[in-house]
């Protein structure tokens, strides 16, 4: 294999992988586990306006189902509480059809970032490049744990900045801010975006540690 080609997938490797991480864990999360999990927790805040944690169950599974199946904003439209009051008003259907495009494409980066990752790693150890490819990985997991640790101690340190500078990168400028009383601050309050970015961060971190100590001593020579 020319050299450029190894250093070009090497460089790829390196750093797509906390991209193709970061993703994997995004995806790991958009699940109904995740929702027992976080809601099943002693210390998440009760929703004062009455949800319980069944209602909101039922209902962030309503809205999970949207953002992974191929229906439009409609599906949320039409979905209503037992009274017959809309689940969500207009302003909140136009953030999750936002929303439901950043997941979509973040789930198509997520698939290549990792044919990438994978693939470039596996194309260099079959390849006879057994060092190019550990070095890949390891570089990878060094540049993934740099990354994370500056976000968790982000985190630590001023979380509601972070939370307002991801939504202004992704979501245009007002659209994103709802009362008290909406069902998306009661389904999902500032507490469950505090655990995903936590969760987000160190998931990648422990992997990034994991993967950068198998290619270490595993793929020694």
């Amino acid at each position: 294999m020319p050299n450029w080609i190894v250093a070009a997938l090497r460089f790829l490797v390196i750093v797509l992988m906390p991209v193709f991480l970061v993703l994997t864990n995004v995806r790991l999360l958009i699940t109904d586990t995740f929702l027992r999990y976080e809601y099943g927790k002693t210390n998440f805040p009760a929703d004062t306006y009455g949800f319980t944690q069944v209602d909101r169950l039922t209902y962030s599974r309503i809205a999970m189902d949207y953002l992974l199946n191929p229906e439009g904003i409609e599906f949320l439209g039409r979905q209503t509480f037992p009274d017959g009051a809309p689940q969500y008003n207009e302003r909140e259907l136009k953030h999750m059809a936002d929303v439901k495009r950043v997941v979509r494409a973040a789930l198509a980066v997520w698939i290549l970032s990792g044919v990438v990752v994978v693939g470039g790693t596996l194309l260099l150890g079959l390849t006879g490049q057994r060092e190019a490819a550990r070095s890949a990985l390891v570089g990878g997991a060094g540049l993934t744990v740099l990354i994370f640790l500056g976000i968790l101690s982000y985190i630590a340190l001023n979380f509601d900045a972070l939370f307002v500078q991801f939504h202004q990168v992704f979501f245009e400028s007002g659209t994103w801010q709802f009362a008290y009383s909406d069902t998306l601050i009661r389904l999902f309050p500032l507490k469950f975006w505090q655990d995903v970015f936590v969760l987000l961060g160190g998931g990648s971190l422990v992997e990034a540690l994991l993967i950068g100590g198998v290619a270490w001593w595993g793929l020694a020579r």
